[in-house]
């Protein structure tokens, strides 16, 4: 039994191994680029849009893709309707997650976090995110707030393996708006810019899960349900904390 499973685990490795060389490198795609003494991240059409990575602890060719910092619309504004209301337009079986604080609750789709990826949101006036990786399959509830300073978060347009790391699976990096920092949720940590070596703080497993339709219809009947479809115009600038020392290891 032994054997076969190591055959298996080697199996799924090289598998991996195979899938995460399919898709394009970021760095021989020349996402990565020197300007000014600095290391750049292509993060868009405009210069200002880079992401300064001179400080990166992840290893450059072990990103994929390079779409672009607003490629996937993870939500600002975030609009809910009723449990009725949706009912129609899902299965018992379809996925969700679900977050509760007080009398508060609400729920986010698999499916419309495919599409976004993140949802940045407040949950009884408190700021969460809702974020999922479909390559991943990671689901979580992430708070927002370190101390008195709160954060946005965006999709870099790039993911990353490491074979060591969550079995090879590729995953998503994440930026956050107020300091353009990245972020990989695989090692739940920001990875690059002033942020750099901060935690992702997960919000309390035991006030949120993941689960069906079904079971939000039988334990939260007045949940407030994420409308699907929805999108934004993407902010032109954002503003900036000038020093996160304060926070950043908290």
């Amino acid at each position: 039994m032994k054997t076969i499973g190591s055959i298996l685990i080697l199996l799924l490795s090289t598998s991996l191994i195979a899938q995460n060389r399919q898709r394009p490198v970021s760095v021989e795609l020349g996402k990565f680029f020197n300007e000014d003494g600095k290391r750049l991240l292509y993060g868009g059409q405009k210069e200002n849009q880079h992401f300064n990575v001179s400080n990166l602890s992840l290893e450059e060719d072990q990103f994929h893709y390079g779409l672009g910092r607003e490629a996937f619309p993870a939500l600002l504004k975030p609009k809910f309707t009723s449990i009725q209301k949706a009912d129609k337009h899902w299965d018992d079986s379809d996925r969700f997650l679900v977050a509760k604080s007080g009398d508060e609750v609400k729920a986010y789709s698999i499916q419309d976090l495919t599409r976004h990826e993140i949802v940045n949101d407040k949950l009884n006036g408190k700021p969460i995110m809702a974020a999922y990786c479909v390559l991943a399959d990671l689901g979580a509830i992430y708070k927002r707030d370190y101390g008195d300073k709160v954060f946005t978060f965006g999709l870099s347009g790039y993911t990353y393996y490491d074979p060591d790391i969550w079995d090879g699976k590729d995953g998503f990096v994440f930026w956050d708006r107020e300091t353009e920092s990245l972020w990989w949720p695989l090692i739940g940590k920001a990875v690059s810019g002033k942020m750099k070596g901060a935690k992702l703080h997960i919000y309390d497993k035991t006030n949120w899960e993941d689960t069906t339709w079904k079971q939000i219809k039988l334990k939260y009947p007045s949940a407030k349900i994420l409308i699907s479809g929805q999108d934004f115009e993407r902010p032109s600038s954002w503003p900036q904390y000038q020093d996160v020392s304060d926070v950043k290891d908290l």
